[in-house]
């Protein structure tokens, strides 16, 4: 990911989710050093994810995948090539939250052996009020 990259990873955001990370945020990680990819196509920027990694561990801050793309593998593909780095980075595992209601990406991870570890109550906005996390972790490398 790069600067000239944000304008569309910020339109992908906000198609994606009602709740969408800024440009700022995005501006933010990659000043930190975070690892921060997209995922393109001929045409488009079709997923993009952000990972801190520190101290043997890594933490996926964000992972999405535009509406139109989503169910045909690139999320799945991103956030192994995340693993991927961090594990060359020295993180021995890796933790994430997710929204308990968001079923495709719950099963995404679930299939890629992580388990859940805990929950987070009132954790990210919703569209009523707050919405619950699922905290899960995995070990690295995967299987």
């Amino acid at each position: 990911m790069r600067n000239s990259d944000l304008d569309l990873v910020v339109q992908n955001e906000a198609t994606a989710y009602n709740h969408s990370w800024s440009k700022r945020i995005f501006i933010d990680c990659l000043r930190a050093g975070y690892q921060c990819w997209v995922l393109a196509n001929k045409q488009r920027i079709v997923a993009h994810a952000v990972l801190s990694v520190a101290i043997g561990e890594c933490h996926l801050l964000t992972l999405c995948v535009h509406p139109d793309f989503q169910r045909r593998g690139y999320g799945r593909k991103l956030f192994k090539l995340l693993l991927d780095r961090a594990y060359k980075l020295e993180a021995m595992e890796c933790f994430l939250e997710v929204r308990s209601t968001n079923f495709g990406a719950i099963e995404l991870y679930r299939s890629m052996g992580f388990v859940q570890i805990g929950d987070r109550k009132n954790y990210y906005p919703g569209t009523q009020g707050r919405e619950d996390a699922i905290i899960m972790s995995s070990s690295l490398p995967l299987p």
